[in-house]
């Protein structure tokens, strides 16, 4: 079956590197009619994606955004849909995220050259450009000074959570977010579950549901299940979650342009129309409730 809907995209208004512009008219050019840019912690390149997506007959954008929270041993990362994005108390709650960000980094940078590798902030700044600034950022710092062949690289011993260089910043909790989203009018949806299980547990799929059932009481709407990383099995397993929970089944390709060499591109695996539909009327729900 041909994807047509992508839900989970990213831009240089976070760590993504293609322009809002960009990824648009490589979305179209792969089939997408429906897609969603969901940036880290911003909602700066929708309007830009907007006026790309005008240009393309019959596509259509969902204003989203991706947000990192807070577990005992982990993050997780709530996605949000149809939110109020001009409401001013919202985009002040996401530049305090951001200025966490700006402080984490710069940490991370003092980290790293603690273990030999030296790169300078002005120089991740200059990556960043007007981005939220991220771990990716970093990562290609890192890349162009030949310390690491690509970004995972960097990750995988330095800059993901349990990495050498890791440095923490100030997160909502999974249940926070969810509010938070729902108070804008957003429909809160879980980003890929199942890498944000706390997977050191012994029983990953009981710990999953554990943080399904409490967001679900919190106000969660969807989560991730047609996920460009997930095989075949993972996706059939999330999704008998999701039913089981009255989730809206999405997903999307979480694509960047990151530089990595196994990236899926966009197109590779997305939801259902269907879904699409389910978000809208979720969001109207809610728009009734404000």
């Amino acid at each position: 079956m041909a994807i047509s809907v992508d839900l989970h995209l990213h831009t240089t208004a976070s760590d993504g590197r293609l322009t809002p512009t960009e990824l648009v008219e490589l979305t179209a050019s792969k089939g997408l009619r429906t897609i969603s840019v969901s940036d880290h912690d911003t909602t700066a390149g929708l309007e830009e994606a907007q006026r790309a997506v005008d240009r393309v007959p019959g596509m259509r954008l969902i204003p989203g955004i991706e947000l990192s929270c807070d577990v005992p041993g982990g993050e997780v990362h709530m996605l949000g849909y149809f939110m109020d994005v001009a409401d001013a108390g919202f985009q002040e709650t996401l530049s305090g995220f951001r200025e966490g960000r700006l402080a984490r980094g710069e940490g991370m940078v003092q980290k790293l050259a603690e273990f030999g590798l030296h790169i300078e902030w002005e120089r991740v700044l200059e990556i960043a450009g007007d981005a939220s600034v991220g771990r990716p950022h970093i990562a290609h710092a890192l890349v162009e000074k030949g310390y690491f062949a690509e970004p995972s690289d960097a990750f995988r011993e330095y800059l993901g959570r349990n990495g050498k260089a890791y440095v923490e910043r100030s997160k909502l909790t999974p249940a926070d977010a969810v509010k938070l989203l729902n108070d804008m009018g957003g429909v809160a949806v879980f980003a890929h579950p199942w890498f944000e299980r706390r997977g050191n547990e012994p029983e990953p799929e009981q710990s999953l549901i554990e943080t399904v059932e409490e967001l679900k009481a919190a106000g969660l709407h969807g989560m991730e299940v047609h996920y460009s990383m997930y095989d075949e099995a993972t996706v059939d397993w999330l999704a008998d979650v999701a039913r089981a929970y009255d989730l809206i089944p999405c997903g999307g390709s979480d694509y960047h342009h990151s530089g990595n060499s196994r990236e899926p591109l966009p197109g590779v695996n997305g939801p259902p129309m269907e879904t699409v539909e389910r978000l809208e009327e979720a969001a109207r729900r809610l728009a009734s409730r404000r």
